[in-house]
């Protein structure tokens, strides 16, 4: 039986599933268009970054840190480059085990396992970390042979800063460190974010912190191309790093070694400056530090021992050690007593060794007192009684409002950081300080002791020492400055530090003048005279000794029978020469004793190197170190027979000094 079919049905049926499969085809061919559309067009710039980050690399290029010299063009801080083996601890999965293992390849000492513990405490994980340093050419063939062992670790070739003088300076100079979290921060929040990539270094103290802008320089970019394992093929495009700014410092490194070695092992800071320009001549803190061993990253127990040292090497003396200044404040007081009409310089009084005030005794420091005292005689033999009795006439306020002219418990505003401002005492700041009534209060019997330099006046040297330029520049005070001049990297041009005058004459001609007559007595008849006899030119000065500890009414203090740590200060200011001061300083030696005996012999042949380029013997720096009193005076060789550079004090680790740094007539 013969089936019969639908023609007509079929094709229709036919005729639908064309029709579907055609809408299907065209609404794939939508799809496809449509995503094409939207990859090639909407998405075409996106697409074509990733594509070209794929294939290339964008490599920051870390700029040369600047120079920086002394005035004399002597290089203090260089860089030099290189090889170091790095680990990624993100990257290894037994950190112990591949250092073990890398230890069979290379010499990792236990000192590197330290410094890179103490760096992973501080740098995130899939950071780059320094395991060793300064690798030669056979260590690195040596790894590279075996490098497909070590998985995260590799060889990088690496800037390093050098300080070639070692302890010299270091408190001025400062260091380079690696960046810590905090600073990260800070540089994620400003401008400067993107001229540090590349960059795990930065200024940590002194000129290197407070110009770091300067010697950073600018960061560089090279765009590599890779291939599909990340390793770079060939450079695309290149823009180049520019190198930091020379900074040029007012120090004389020579004089500064100088300094630093007549201290010898004792505490205590210097700061000499130019009185007409205020560029800072020797800036000393002892004891120093080496800072090369910041550099790669100092090791924990070098920091223990630098960190809890009883002496604090890495406190900056000259700069934020605060002490009472002594008798060397008396000239400042004789001269707010004519500057206010207290006193004339004729004026006498009679010292009977004494001075009595609300049942206390003030004793002077000579035994039976100095007689009749004018003002003169004042400040020639130090006499204590005169000042109790101007500081008694005077009061506390007027006492402040003086000596705050002269910049005593005042920023100097020198262009470093970390200045610290003392403490000049007023009734104002007395209710401010204490938060009981009874402590507000002052007291007339605290005004007393600060007539000579104690009782609450605490101040830095470098107050000490622009305060003393200021008198020696007959009133006239000039900002005191380290930085000499910045020469751009590029165009060589010298950026000169202006000199720059703090307000106006503060206090008159004449009555500078009796002042500045009575200091010249000091080194001529007075508590100078044994240091400076002898000397070709006309200096002023005047000695101190500061107490420590409060001595008891009625007890007589004994330097042999106090411990070290609280014996006095031996404190000096001078300025030479008299007629047209070229150099003043202030100085102080911890625990020493008398000003006379212990700090007014170093600053003698500070002006002897100054003024006469001239520079002690052996002996008579020996003689100076150990404080014997009075110091000799050598005979003095010239400055060419110098022992420079100072062997000494050149970091065994560090590399030879450049060429540049080859010493050049002062």
């Amino acid at each position: 039986m013969m089936e019969l079919r639908n023609v007509e049905a079929d094709l229709s049926r036919f005729r639908a599933r064309v029709l579907v499969a055609s809408i299907v085809v065209v609404v794939c061919f939508l799809l496809v268009a449509s995503r094409l559309v939207y990859l090639q067009i909407v998405r075409h710039e996106d697409l074509l970054e990733q594509a070209e980050n794929n294939r290339t690399a964008i490599v920051p290029v870390v700029p040369n840190r600047g120079l920086i010299l002394d005035r004399n063009g002597i290089v203090l801080a260089s860089n030099y480059s290189a090889y170091t083996l790095e680990v990624t601890p993100s990257k290894v999965s037994d950190l112990e085990q591949t250092i073990d293992a890398l230890s069979q390849v290379l010499d990792i000492t236990p000192r590197d396992r330290r410094r890179f513990k103490k760096l992973r405490e501080e740098s995130r994980s899939f950071e780059s970390l320094p395991l060793r340093t300064r690798l030669t050419d056979e260590e690195v063939a040596r790894f590279a042979v075996q490098r497909y062992r070590f998985p995260g670790v590799e060889i990088k070739a690496r800037l390093f800063r050098n300080y070639p003088y070692g302890e010299l300076a270091s408190h001025v100079i400062g260091y380079i460190g690696r960046i810590n979290p905090a600073e990260k921060e800070k540089l994620d929040d400003s401008d400067e974010e993107a001229n540090y990539r590349g960059t795990d270094y930065i200024g940590k103290l002194g000129i290197e912190q407070s110009f770091e802008t300067q010697l950073h320089g600018t960061t560089g970019v090279d765009s590599m191309e890779t291939s599909a394992g990340g390793r770079a093929m060939r450079r695309l495009a290149s823009s180049p790093a520019t190198p930091g700014d020379t900074v040029k410092l007012s120090i004389d490194i020579k004089l500064q070694h100088l300094v630093e070695e007549l201290f010898g092992d004792r505490r205590g800071a210097l700061v000499a400056l130019d009185p007409k320009t205020g560029e800072i001549l020797a800036f000393v803190s002892k004891p120093t530090f080496d800072p090369n061993l910041f550099v790669e990253g100092i090791d924990s127990e070098s920091w223990q021992a630098l960190n809890e040292s009883i002496d604090k090497p890495l406190l900056n003396r000259a700069l934020r050690g605060t002490y009472p200044p002594g008798s060397t404040y008396k000239p400042f007081m004789a001269l707010a007593a004519l500057e206010t009409g207290k006193r004339t310089p004729q004026q006498t009084i009679a010292d009977p060794g004494f001075f009595m005030f609300g049942g206390h005794r003030f004793r002077d420091d000579k035994e039976g007192g100095h007689g009749s005292v004018d003002m003169y005689k004042s400040i020639v033999e130090s006499c204590d009684t005169y000042y109790y009795m101007l500081a008694n006439d005077l009061g506390v306020d007027t006492i402040h409002d003086q000596m705050q002219r002269f910049g005593f418990g005042e920023l100097t505003g020198i262009d470093i950081q970390g200045e610290v401002r003392g403490l000049l005492p007023s009734t104002a700041w007395k209710r401010k300080a204490y938060r009981r009534p009874e402590q507000q209060k002052w007291y007339a019997g605290e005004t007393i002791s600060l007539g000579i330099g104690q009782g609450y006046n605490n101040f830095t040297m470098l107050q000490l020492a622009s305060a003393t330029a200021t008198l020696a520049n007959n009133g006239v005070k000039m900002k005191p400055h380290l930085v000499k001049e910045v020469e751009d990297i590029l165009t060589h041009t010298p950026t000169t530090t202006t000199r720059e005058s703090v307000g106006e004459v503060i206090a008159k001609a004449a009555n500078i003048a009796v002042i500045k007559n009575a200091l010249v007595g000091v080194n001529i008849e007075g508590t100078g005279a044994g240091a400076f006899r002898g000397a070709p030119y006309t200096s002023g000065g005047k000695t101190g000794t500061a107490q420590v500890v409060q001595i008891k009414q009625n007890e007589k203090y004994s330097a042999s029978k106090t411990e070290e740590r609280f014996r006095d200060h031996a404190l000096f200011t001078a300025f030479a020469p008299a007629e047209d001061p070229k150099i003043a300083l202030a100085m102080i030696v911890e625990n020493a004793g008398f000003g006379a005996k212990y700090s007014a012999p170093i600053a003698r042949r500070v002006f002897d190197f100054w003024l006469l380029n001239q520079y002690p013997s052996v002996e008579d720096i020996q003689a100076v170190q150990k404080g014997q009193a009075p110091a000799p005076i050598g005979k003095p060789r010239a400055v060419a027979a110098m022992p420079w550079p100072p062997g000494a004090a050149v970091a065994a680790s560090a590399p030879a000094a450049p060429a540049s740094a080859t010493p050049s007539p002062r």
